[in-house]
């Protein structure tokens, strides 16, 4: 049998190379291939893995033409520049290296705060260019301030770790953040209008999603503390680059400093020509030690995957042996559904989710099936979460995962119930697989229902009142959008109702407002699956 075949296509270290060769894989080190798109594109296809770091691109194109590909390691935590989507449908699996880059990181955004707090690049030019100008720059001291770091998972953390040993006083937004874990770390737990009305600085480390996008826009920089100086090592796209332009001109930021853009590589923003802003070229991982701790990683998980089946960090599947995925594969798709939809429909913290296995699936191997369910909970406000990382990630953040198993199966040979549980409110989520391996969600909040997941649904809570469905189709029709099925059930007469409606494409916010207006529409959220 011929050895399994690796490209490495970006800048990996020899020591890697050499995991592969020692491990019997057959590897071809190419690491400026990664900027020639077409040449990578006519190899592709004699490869069972492709290595990468930030600079491979691999589209939907690539993987066309990748015909023999099985996995894709990239060396680093982002996979933005692979094309998961595209590489799940043709059965690609793809890993990454959540944790090797987090001390590096978090030691650069330390290294940014101060360098901004004493004008260190402009101090430093200055005086190369024969100036002494002692006076002008007039720095700030960290002792004592306040910074809101935004985002305290496993980065957030380290940075306030650092920042309680220099004597800051820390506050930290984290939807996921439990009291508990702050406590634990040394951080105050506080709401985003908080933070910004009390920090000194502010330090973003949270994923580039829906909800984080603009975190920092135009309105909430006006609401920061006057003088405030602002980092970000994160993902370009968290700070409204344009709006903070103008804080900074106005003076109500006193200072930014960049490691990331919205557009890489950075060329033209108007940050750049702002004496208060520090910019870099996305070094936030760049260290010899993490990138040795990344490289050595993937060569090891991909590795282990092409030798023996082991997965390890896939972004886009669970741990699993080859033995036992016919039998789980339709039930981690339903833990999918399920954690998917409550994790759409919670926007408060999460203290717990417990996942209940009933009937004959409670026999199998469960832990792949918490793990997608757990990550895809997680992931509207976690992007780069995955579901090998998910159960560290929750512990990170103080949330506990809870796995029951009942041999009892009621109405069905086999079920799962997933309940999230917050400080408010527990909601609860359940399903079952038909004999045709086809899942479905049987009970919402403790209503039966029956429905399949389709791509693009919306979810209503809604009283139960004459006239609603009459209402809600005569919107629908007029806006024209197609329903494609619709599913109610409610609590008891007169009381709480819920409709999950599958529709043909993604309904605009427009029709949105116009379905919460209805006067029996107590909530309504699009679902996207």
């Amino acid at each position: 049998m011929a050895a399994p075949k690796v490209l490495i296509s970006d800048a990996l270290s020899e020591t890697a190379v050499a995991i592969f060769r020692d491990r019997g894989i057959d590897v071809t080190f190419e690491p400026e291939l990664g900027k020639d798109k077409e040449r990578l594109e006519a190899i592709i296809g004699d490869f069972d893995g492709l290595a990468i770091r930030s600079a491979t691109k691999v589209t939907d194109k690539v993987l066309r033409a990748a015909g023999k590909l099985k996995v894709i390691g990239r060396a680093g935590i982002g996979v933005d520049n692979v094309d998961t989507k595209a590489a799940t449908a043709s059965g690609v699996i793809v890993m990454n290296t959540p944790f090797g880059n987090s001390i590096t990181t978090a030691e650069h955004a330390i290294t940014l705060m101060m360098a901004l707090a004493r004008q260190i690049p402009e101090a430093n030019a200055s005086t190369k260019a024969g100036k002494w100008e002692k006076n002008r720059f007039l720095g700030v001291e960290l002792y004592g301030k306040t910074l809101g770091v935004i985002g305290c998972g496993n980065i957030g953390a380290i940075v306030a770790d650092r920042a309680v040993g220099l004597k800051m006083r820390v506050v930290a937004f984290d939807p996921f953040l439990s009291p508990e874990r702050a406590v634990e770390i040394g951080v105050e737990k506080v709401e985003l209008d908080d933070l910004l009305r009390r920090a000194d600085f502010i330090t973003l480390h949270t994923p580039l999603t829906d909800k984080t996008r603009n975190i920092l826009s135009a309105d909430a920089l006006k609401r920061c503390k006057a003088g405030v100086r602002i980092i970000n090592c994160a993902r370009g796209g968290l700070v409204d680059e344009a709006a903070l332009a103008e804080a900074l001109k106005s003076g109500h930021v006193a200072g930014a400093a960049l490691d990331v853009f919205v557009v890489e590589p950075a060329k033209d923003t108007p940050l750049f020509a702002l004496e208060n802003v520090i910019c870099t070229p996305h070094l936030g991982a760049a260290t010899t030690e993490a990138q040795e701790n990344v490289a050595l990683q993937v060569a090891e998980q991909m590795s282990d995957y092409l030798i023996n089946g082991a997965i390890t960090n896939a972004v886009n599947f669970p741990s699993i042996t080859a033995e036992e995925a016919p039998r789980l594969t339709p039930f981690i798709k339903l833990a999918e559904q399920l954690g998917s939809f409550a994790g759409q429909l919670t926007d408060v913290a999460i203290k717990a989710i417990r996942i209940e296995y009933g009937g004959e699936v409670a026999d199998l191997n469960v832990k792949p099936m918490t793990a997608a369910a757990v990550a895809s909970v997680l992931r509207p406000l976690l992007a780069d979460i995955n579901m090998v990382s998910a159960s560290s990630v929750a512990r990170e953040r103080g949330i506990a995962i809870e796995e029951a198993r009942s041999s009892a199966h009621g109405a069905y040979e086999s079920y799962i119930k997933l309940t999230v549980k917050t400080e408010a409110y527990d909601r609860s989520v359940a399903g079952t697989v038909f004999s045709s391996g086809r899942p479905r969600i049987i009970q919402v909040r403790d209503i039966d229902m029956d429905f399949e997941v389709m791509p693009d649904m919306l979810f209503v809570r809604n009283q139960d009142r004459p006239g609603f469905i009459g209402q809600f189709g005569m919107l629908m029709g007029d806006a024209g959008v197609n329903i494609a099925t619709f599913n109610l059930g409610r609590e008891r007469a007169g009381g709480d109702a819920i409709a999950v409606v599958a529709v043909d494409e993604r309904v605009s916010d427009d029709v949105l407002a116009k379905i919460a207006s209805l006067p029996q529409v107590v909530r309504v959220r699009r679902l996207s699956f």
